[in-house]
């Protein structure tokens, strides 16, 4: 499926912006072609750069990398749920909570790549295991109705949209 076809009652509108962003893309290729994109991005940014803060109080580098393997954990938990056709409405979650208990900042930038390409590579596989009808699926998070099909594509868009923060404001 791309995600231009994606029906706009498959996710929250706050979503829309990283929908957007993806253009016209295949959700399977693309899960695999941005976990590349996002890896050689990381790799070449300068060594003196993972620790830096544009501003007090916001997140260094490896702390947004940390903050998006932990999110995609979180999206991929929602679409197994989803898929399997469990109907519970799935909680949202504190970003800031998660990052302020993690120890990113103390990280090799190799071992938190390492853990992203883990983290995708699984849900890589769990979204090839799905069928049409399981994609289609549409369930309840963060008090919101999303489809299956729809997570996929907002774990790219969320991706994406954090490399563009990087080239803007830490670069």
């Amino acid at each position: 499926m791309k995600s231009t076809q994606l029906p706009e009652n498959e996710y929250a509108s706050f979503y829309t912006p990283y929908i957007n962003a993806l253009g016209d893309v295949n959700l399977m290729e693309e899960l695999e072609i941005s976990l590349h994109d996002f890896i050689h991005f990381i790799q070449n940014i300068p060594m003196d750069k993972f620790d830096y803060r544009y501003a007090q109080g916001k997140w260094n580098i490896k702390e947004i990398i940390q903050h998006v393997i932990d999110t995609e954990r979180i999206f991929a938990y929602r679409a197994l749920r989803i898929s399997r056709n469990d109907q519970t409405a799935l909680p949202g979650f504190d970003e800031n909570d998660y990052v302020n208990n993690t120890e990113a900042a103390n990280r090799s930038i190799q071992d938190l790549l390492t853990e992203f390409s883990a983290v995708r590579h699984s849900n890589l596989f769990l979204f090839k295991s799905l069928s049409e009808e399981q994609l289609k699926r549409i369930g309840t998070a963060s008090n919101t109705a999303v489809s299956v099909r729809a997570i996929g594509f907002i774990m790219i868009g969320h991706q994406k949209h954090h490399q563009k923060v990087f080239e803007e404001r830490y670069l």
